[in-house]
């Protein structure tokens, strides 16, 4: 019986212990992201042409430094169905405002975040402005088969054109 006691009583301790650190591990983790834009931030739109990849909550970022958080994105009709993406942007970072936006991607295989460059102008992004020069995400599978399929090349080969075969044909005699 005083074994069996004892026996449980390790497994209970070894329970107890991997239970500790899941709990430690999940404290962890929550205190170093920061899902929440602050409550001290102010609000600018852009407009792209194409914001693929981009949903509320994607990164805002300066020089790969998250400065705020997508908050809304919706489809324009009164601009040529142009995606609006509403930002918002922590109020310690003053931005120009003649800044840029641009829709990157963290690599290959990673996710998209807004990439603002900064301008030079004195006065800064307020609430309720808009980003003007944007430049929305690239398709990579698009390039891709288009590189693959040669689809650039419209009028096949060179050859073909009678005025280039005759051009050949000039240059061998």
């Amino acid at each position: 019986m005083n074994q069996l006691f004892r026996q449980n009583l390790v497994e209970a301790l070894v329970g107890a212990a991997v239970l500790a650190i899941a709990v430690l591990a999940v404290v962890f983790f929550y205190e170093r992201t920061d899902d929440s834009v602050s409550d001290e931030s102010y609000l600018v739109g852009a407009m792209f042409d194409n914001a693929s990849g981009i949903s509320v909550g994607t990164d805002v970022r300066v020089s790969g430094i998250t400065v705020g958080k997508v908050v809304a994105s919706t489809l324009e009709t009164e601009f040529p169905f142009r995606a609006r993406v509403d930002l918002a942007i922590d109020d310690r970072y003053a931005l120009p405002t003649d800044s840029s936006a641009s829709i990157t991607s963290e690599g290959l295989l990673g996710g998209n975040y807004i990439a603002l460059s900064p301008g030079g102008e004195l006065e800064s992004l307020r609430d309720g402005d808009e980003i003007m020069n944007t430049q929305g995400s690239v398709d990579l599978l698009g390039l891709v088969g288009q590189f693959i399929n040669d689809s650039g090349d419209e009028g096949g080969s060179s050859l073909d054109d009678p005025a280039d075969a005759a051009a050949e044909d000039g240059d061998a005699s």
